[in-house]
């Protein structure tokens, strides 16, 4: 059962005792995805998800969004004014192609009944702050594929959400663009709390190691399917952080270790593997 109601204290998200089950029609078997995972969030952490393939990652990000309904457990989601909800953010961009920037990132708002005039003039200090100021009136098939996440992730900000889920959101970016918007992403979610004056709770589900410690207050790595819990390290790395602090023993230390759990996971699975990529 998944619900969207205030949580207690400090806490964003609270997961308790979920399990996802599919029914496998070929087999005629049930096909466990995650069993026994519970998790808390706080109020303007950075969480990322990590683990083998196939280990429920994403299952668990559409259990939070409400898109898939949870076979056992609870997952309470904080809602701090009425009407709040989570935004997520896809591998895909999925910006309406007919619509130009400011349109798309305003669509949310105007579907909540904004006026068109008031959806623009809020959307519009977002697409700055994600760095297309200029480009509003840009249809998406003008900009670059980092760009267009851009415009994304300032459409999932524009509605305000309590809770900003995005599922591998630069894995279709070449690896230059990828870190170019790791930098990004920390430059908009810290700029977002200046303007709002209040931290928005990130759960980010990735494959890239390198990419979890770099942006995370902390990572979760799972285990393979069924899904559990293998460890919750927290990254005891300072902040604001620059692209510079991968390079540092401290950061590959933090990877090292990531890397031995799922590494285990997969030798214990027979996996193929190679390079730190879960």
């Amino acid at each position: 059962m998944t619900a969207n109601t205030a949580t207690a204290g400090q806490l964003a998200l609270r997961a308790r005792g979920v399990r996802m089950e599919y029914y496998d029609r070929a087999s005629k078997e049930r096909f466990v995805a995650i069993e026994t995972f519970d998790l808390d969030i706080n109020d303007g952490e950075f969480v990322t998800i990590v683990g083998p393939s196939g280990c429920g990652k994403s299952t668990f990000l559409k259990l939070v969004n409400g898109l898939l309904t949870a076979t056992q457990g609870e997952i309470l989601v904080k809602s701090v004014a009425k009407g709040q909800q989570d935004a997520m953010v896809f591998q895909d961009s999925a910006l309406f192609p007919w619509y130009k920037i400011i349109d798309n990132v305003s669509y949310g708002l105007q579907a909540a009944g904004v006026s068109k005039k008031q959806a623009h003039a809020r959307a519009l200090p977002l697409i700055k702050l994600v760095g297309l100021g200029g480009f509003e009136n840009k249809f998406p098939y003008q900009l670059s594929g980092g760009m267009q996440q851009r415009a994304n992730l300032a459409r999932a900000l524009a509605v305000d959400p309590a809770l900003l889920l995005m599922d591998e959101p630069f894995a279709a970016l070449d690896a230059q663009t990828r870190e170019v918007m790791q930098a990004e992403l920390l430059r908009i979610w810290q700029g977002a709390e200046v303007a709002s004056g209040v931290k928005k709770t990130v759960l980010f589900i990735t494959h890239q190691i390198e990419e979890a410690v770099y942006l995370s207050d902390r990572v979760v790595v799972m285990s393979a399917r069924p899904g559990r819990i293998l460890a919750d390290i927290r990254i005891d790395l300072p902040r604001p952080r620059d692209l510079q602090i991968k390079r540092t023993a401290a950061f590959q230390a933090y990877e090292e270790q990531i890397w031995d759990l799922i590494s285990s996971q997969l030798n214990a699975a027979g996996a193929q593997f190679g390079g730190k990529e879960a």
